[in-house]
């Protein structure tokens, strides 16, 4: 059973075949992180080859299902169990049609995903924090593993930036959608006399970055600062200065990390971010090279967004690179974003 692509089923359990050789070889666990970035590696691989099992084995059993079917029309039971099985075949190969999209060499990997509050204060920093809860509810409703690697929090309310890890089988080819500024129309709670208030948030995604890929950093271009982690009301605040700051000199990149006590671990998680990021900037320097970036860098600039949501005066989330849009905005904000990341990756894909 194989098929092109991310569907080449016999490359991938050959891919996963080594693997399971290699976590069986001596001194696999010397480098517990290198080991654990394996493992996570055949985890996706295993759910790439179960996602196009897993419809094939339906269509089998559909197909039994319809023979005892014609033999008794009148078993409305059976009827209807072909009807359900039917459903969920077709809801099967829409996905991995949706999957076949992505493919992209880092379109499978786990995401890095970054909000930044625009200018605008209180505003602009509670509508990060609802993006944050807007993608953290997309995560859980696809069986995404989130963690939130560095928040900071506004001075009344909201959030000024947040950088979360998102873990999952093409986690990164689904939110790489999201890159760019978003905008929020709404009567804002902040403002005593009810006024319409217009504010943005820039989202930022990240392949995380395999460890076979050499990305140089040089001590020299690193400044390292530690500092104390804060934590909601104070509860979890650490009397160490264990969170880690890590700035690469040259480009002025920076990643930080506070969700874990130690500063070691904060420290690999940052450098972790930071690969991403300097990978992700020598990816596009590639691009700009060959004249294929310009409309993307035209998107992520401030103030040209790429989806509007808008409260008032009606409800409406319009994407402006799709002109895809759905009146639920609520939904939409409770992490209900196939739809649009559907769109977008029909539209790159016709683009190219």
């Amino acid at each position: 059973m194989s098929s092109g692509g991310i569907f080449d089923i016999d490359k991938l359990t050959t891919r996963i075949d080594e693997l399971d050789g290699l976590s069986q070889s001596d001194g696999f666990w010397d480098d517990a992180d290198a080991a654990r970035t394996k493992l996570q590696e055949r985890a996706r691989l295993v759910e790439s080859v179960e996602s196009f099992q897993k419809p094939w084995q339906r269509a089998e059993d559909l197909e039994v299902l319809c023979e005892l079917g014609d033999e008794d029309p009148d078993d409305t039971d059976t009827q209807k169990e072909i009807g359900d099985e039917f459903k969920l075949l077709k809801q099967e190969l829409e996905q991995l049609e949706f999957q076949r999209m992505m493919s992209g060499k880092e379109d499978r990997n786990n995401a890095i995903l970054s909000i930044n509050a625009g200018a605008g204060g209180t505003e602009s920093q509670d509508w990060a924090e609802m993006l944050l809860r807007m993608y953290l509810r997309y995560c859980e409703k696809n069986n995404y593993k989130t963690s939130i690697l560095d928040q900071l929090s506004g001075e009344e309310a909201g959030i000024k930036s947040a950088t979360i890890t998102i873990e999952g089988n093409f986690a990164y080819g689904y939110l790489k959608a999201e890159a760019g500024v978003h905008r929020l129309v709404r009567i804002s709670p902040y403002d005593a006399q009810s006024r319409r208030h217009t504010s943005f948030a820039s989202v930022y995604v990240y392949p995380e970055v395999d460890e076979d890929i050499d990305i140089e950093i040089a001590d020299k271009d690193l400044r390292v600062d530690t500092y104390r982690a804060s934590g909601a009301g104070g509860q979890h605040v650490n009397r160490t200065d264990s969170a880690v700051r890590l700035t690469h000199l040259p480009t002025g990149i920076v990643a930080s990390c506070q969700n874990e006590r130690s500063q070691h671990k904060n420290r690999a998680t940052a450098m972790k971010v930071l690969r991403a990021r300097l990978y992700e900037l020598e990816l596009q320097k590639k691009m700009e090279m060959q004249a294929e970036l310009e409309s993307e860098k035209k998107a992520i600039d401030f103030g040209s967004q790429i989806r509007s949501y808008v409260l008032h005066p009606y409800r409406m989330v319009k994407d402006h690179r799709t002109n895809h849009e759905m009146g639920n905005a609520d939904s939409v904000l409770d992490g209900n974003l196939d739809s649009f990341l559907r769109a977008f990756l029909l539209s790159d894909q016709n683009a190219n």
